[in-house]
């Protein structure tokens, strides 16, 4: 199965919103549409964030999204990027789209000279954990603790 990966235009974000609740639904997320939206259209039209993908099928079908943002490291010698969302829809799971995803996030890493990837995983999804391994991804000896201001 063919996988096109695209950046993801200002006029396509209504496209990506729905799965976004959909994915978050999955854990308990919250999801504020408007919010969202907002955050949508700074994080497109400042690319200097990260970029967002939509991954569409060989027929053309939005089939996912994916997220990747950028951040400097002094530790890891410069700039890196966090896969911060990939989704695939339920219907397009065990396509290979995932992998397909991973695969193109990481070449388009090395290509835009990144120091490293990193991603966070949710422990009970082990089927994303199978396929990160698969692809090269460890699991660190450090855990991410959070703050909200």
């Amino acid at each position: 199965m063919d996988l096109k990966i695209d950046k993801l235009d200002l006029d396509e974000i209504s496209l990506v919103m729905p799965m976004m609740k959909d994915f978050y639904e999955i854990d308990g997320y919250p999801f504020d549409t408007e919010t969202t939206r907002k955050n949508f259209e700074i994080f497109v039209e400042s690319p200097n964030l990260g970029q967002c993908f939509i991954l569409k099928n060989e027929e053309k079908e939005v089939v996912g999204y994916m997220i990747l943002n950028y951040l400097f490291s002094f530790e890891f010698g410069g700039m890196m990027c966090f896969l911060d969302e990939l989704y695939i829809k339920p219907e397009a799971q065990g396509k290979k789209y995932g992998g397909k995803a991973v695969t193109f996030a990481q070449e388009f890493a090395q290509k835009q000279n990144l120091k490293m990837m990193f991603l966070e995983i949710e422990n009970h999804n082990e089927r994303a954990i199978h396929l990160y391994q698969k692809l090269g991804f460890k699991m660190h000896k450090r855990s991410i603790m959070t703050y909200e201001p």
